[in-house]
């Protein structure tokens, strides 16, 4: 597994066309992309959501055309550990992981989300991809037209996902929800990853 290092995204353009009403990744591929949050309210439901990603990592860890990708980040002492593995024929295949310090989380998982779909595409023979996140509602901000403080980070990950779709009529992504208490196999190697990095050994400083 490699393990790559990311740089930050470029500066936001307020009038990308990724933004633009007729424009937007929604006018044209709505049906390559779909959201899958967990229902909490159902008390069944965490045996059913299990089966659920058993499944769907199964048949997708078998096909070498799709890229299972589970993503996660760990705050500790103002220091955010991103994490995110791409798993192809039932092996994973690349980890990116990043530390970065004084940012919020919901930038941390964008910016692991676009980490992950950037490698996953890299492979010429991936059409379908599924991302695994706890953080449902921070991926549909990547989708929304409304102005908000993400928008840097949003526009980079749709540009990836337009090229990617319009690679292949075929392609396309898939975002579920691993809710983070859930000790999911897949998703607990990610987490626990995240947690075990120790932010105090690595980032000295001095005090007057």
């Amino acid at each position: 597994m490699d393990n790559q290092y990311n740089e930050v995204f470029p500066s936001f353009n307020p009038l990308n066309p990724e933004f633009a009403t007729g424009e937007r990744i929604i006018d044209f591929f709505s049906s390559h992309f779909s959201f899958h949050s967990f229902n909490k309210h159902n008390n069944n439901s965490l045996v059913f959501w299990s089966c659920q990603l058993d499944s769907l990592a199964l048949s997708f860890l078998e096909n070498h055309t799709h890229a299972f990708i589970i993503i996660n980040i760990s705050i500790k002492n103002n220091v955010a550990t991103s994490i995110a593995h791409v798993h192809i024929c039932d092996k994973p295949v690349v980890k990116t992981l990043h530390h970065t310090v004084n940012i919020s989380s919901t930038k941390a998982k964008l910016f692991t989300i676009r980490c992950g779909i950037n490698q996953a595409i890299n492979f010429i023979s991936i059409h379908k991809i599924i991302v695994v996140t706890d953080s449902i509602h921070t991926v549909k901000k990547i989708f929304e037209s409304s102005l908000h403080l993400f928008q840097i980070h949003s526009v980079v990950i749709l540009q990836e996902l337009c090229k990617f779709f319009l690679t292949h009529q075929e392609n396309s992504i898939k975002f579920w929800e691993c809710p983070s208490h859930y000790n999911w196999l897949l998703y607990k190697v990610v987490d626990n990853e995240s947690k075990s990095f120790n932010p105090v050994s690595l980032f000295l400083y001095k005090s007057s």
